[in-house]
């Protein structure tokens, strides 16, 4: 069975609940943990690694990370980026970094695996009772990067994560994702 078939067929088996929740912002998500523990059972016998790289775009510095899924002959490869922040309250440098390359990690499996941050069809399905709004600027936002992690080009991924982060109306937002449709 070739590597793109089985990646299809963990992308099809796949299923990441939201297992952690943040109080601050009063939302549940998944962490880059979460989906490794969902995903080794449907791994058989193939290899996933996951690396960084820092990279300085600008002024700014970015973790590249980079997911790669093998079966010692072939691999495919996804890669999405997070910023750095240049101080983060209560975090020294190394946390800061960690932080960046957790969110990076994250999304680079997102993109590798097929993970989006819509509601599981279960859950949304709210069986004739009131229908609640879903998207904002946080649910635009995670749209975004899960398509600009389909872009091949590095350079244009890079400057789309920028666009991403300088956005600050749920409009522009909408802009990048309308456009990111048309492209990845």
């Amino acid at each position: 069975m070739s590597l793109t078939t089985q990646l299809a067929k963990i992308q099809k088996d796949l299923k990441v609940h939201k297992g952690q929740f943040n109080k601050f912002g009063n939302y549940k998500y998944r962490s880059c943990e979460d989906i490794l523990e969902a995903l080794k059972p449907l791994l058989n016998g193939l290899i996933i690694t996951i690396s960084d790289e820092i990279i300085n775009i600008g002024d700014r510095f970015y973790v590249k990370a980079t997911a790669t899924i093998s079966d010692g002959a072939d691999a495919i490869t996804t890669t999405s980026y997070a910023r750095e922040e240049e101080t983060k309250k209560g975090m020294d440098g190394a946390q800061v970094t960690g932080s960046a390359s957790s969110y990076a990690r994250k999304y680079a499996l997102n993109g590798l695996f097929g993970i989006d941050d819509t509601k599981d069809s279960d859950t949304t399905n709210k069986h004739g009772k009131e229908e609640t709004k879903v998207r904002g600027i946080d649910d635009l936002t995670a749209r975004c990067k899960a398509l600009s992690n389909q872009l091949t080009d590095e350079t244009l991924k890079a400057k789309v994560l920028i666009s991403i982060t300088k956005a600050k109306t749920e409009k522009e937002l909408q802009r990048i994702y309308d456009k990111l449709k048309v492209v990845a």
